[in-house]
C-alpha cells in the first residue's frame, strides 16, 4: 500500500474446450499452495524472460529493454493480447510539478529472477530521477499476473504518480469501467478522445494540476465519473475473452483509457498520488488477469478476493 495518505449473459469463447473455460473463469484469483515450473518467468537469451503457464506464453523484457510483458498469446484460442510496449509496462512518472522523462520504458534497469520464478525490474535514482523504484511481476494463476511496485524517494516528493500502461491487442476494442451507480461504462467516442475515471475529487485536482500538459504528446483527458473500484476490462467482442485491470484502491487514483475505437487500445493505471518525504518508502500492487467476460458482480466478487487474499 502507499505508505502516505493520498492528497448477465457471458458469451462462448469460441474453440476453447469446457476445461479451459472453468480454469480461466476459476484460478485467477485463487490462492497457489506451491510455486510450479508453469507459475514461473524463465531466463532467456538476451535479458528477456519467457512464460508459459499453460493459459498465457510469451516474453517479458523483450531484448532487456525495459517494457511490459511482449508478446503475449493465449493459448486456448491463439489470441495475441498484447501490443506496442506490451502489458503492465512502467510509463510515466510525476512528481514536484514536472514528468521524469518520456517514459521508464527508456531508462536503463536491470532485472533480477528470484528462485519463486518472480521477477524484479530495479530503476536506481539518479540526478535526474530522485526516486528509486522496483517492479515485481509475479504469477499467481496460470491467467493472473501480480505487479508490487516499491518506490523510495531520494527528495521529498510531491504528487508522486506511477503510470501504469497495458497495450492489447488490436482484437480487444472494447473497453470499460467500473463506476459509481454499479455499471460498466464504455469509452465511448463522444465523451472525448481520452478519458480519465478519478477515484474522488481529491483525485481530479492531482490529475488536472498540469502534469499532462509536458511536450512532447501533452493530453487533455475529458474527466468521467468516479469509478467505484480501480477494475477496467478490455474484451474481444467476437469471443468474449476479456482482460481485467486492477489495483488496490488505496494505491490507485484514477483509470484512464482511449476511447475505444482509437488504435492505442491502452488502458492505463494511475498509482501512488502521495506526498512522500526524503527517504520513505510507498508501495503499490495491481493485477492483470484475463478469463472470460465478467458482469458486474463478479468483477466486485474478483477483486475483493484478491484484496482480500493480498492482506492475509
Amino acid at each position: 500500500m502507499a505508505c502516505c495518505k493520498p492528497p448477465g449473459q457471458r458469451p462462448a469463447i469460441l474453440g476453447i474446450s469446457r476445461r479451459a473455460l472453468l480454469l480461466a473463469s476459476t484460478c485467477a484469483f485463487g490462492q497457489q499452495d506451491g510455486r510450479t515450473s508453469a507459475l514461473q518467468f524463465h531466463r532467456s537469451a538476451g535479458g528477456s524472460f519467457t512464460f508459459d503457464t499453460g493459459i498465457l506464453k510469451g516474453t517479458f523484457r523483450s531484448e532487456g529493454r525495459s517494457i511490459g510483458l511482449l508478446p503475449v498469446t493465449h493459448v486456448p484460442t491463439g489470441a495475441s493480447l498484447a501490443t506496442s510496449m506490451g502489458l503492465f509496462g512502467i510509463y510515466r512518472v510525476f512528481a514536484n510539478g514536472q514528468r521524469y522523462g518520456t517514459g521508464m520504458w527508456h531508462v536503463p534497469s536491470e532485472a533480477t529472477l528470484h528462485g519463486d520464478g518472480s521477477v524484479s525490474v530495479v530503476w536506481p535514482a539518479s540526478e535526474a530521477r530522485p526516486f528509486a523504484m522496483t517492479a515485481n511481476y509475479r504469477w499467481a494463476a496460470p491467467n493472473a499476473l501480480d505487479i508490487h511496485l516499491e518506490v523510495t524517494a531520494s527528495q521529498d516528493l510531491s504528487g508522486f504518480e506511477t503510470f501504469l500502461a497495458s497495450y492489447f491487442g488490436a482484437a480487444f476494442a472494447s473497453t470499460k469501467v467500473l463506476v459509481k451507480g454499479g455499471r460498466l461504462m464504455s469509452a465511448e467516442r463522444g465523451n472525448g478522445q481520452w478519458q480519465m475515471f478519478p477515484r474522488d475529487p481529491a483525485a481530479a485536482r492531482l490529475i488536472y494540476d498540469g502534469r499532462w500538459r509536458f511536450p512532447p504528446n501533452p493530453v487533455e483527458w475529458a474527466q468521467m465519473p468516479d469509478f467505484e473500484l480501480p477494475v477496467a476490462i478490455r474484451t474481444d467482442p467476437g469471443t468474449g475473452l476479456t482482460a481485467v485491470v486492477m489495483a488496490q484502491e488505496r494505491d490507485c487514483f484514477a483509470i484512464a483509457t482511449p476511447e475505444e475505437a482509437d488504435s492505442h487500445h491502452s488502458t492505463y493505471l494511475s498509482l501512488f498520488g502521495v506526498n512522500l518525504a526524503k527517504g520513505a518508502i510507498a508501495q503499490a500492487r495491481a493485477r492483470l488477469a484475463v478469463l472470460q467476460i465478467p458482469n458486474v458482480g463478479q468483477l466486485r466478487a474478483l477483486y475483493h478476493e484478491w484484496v482480500s487474499g493480498a492482506h492475509r
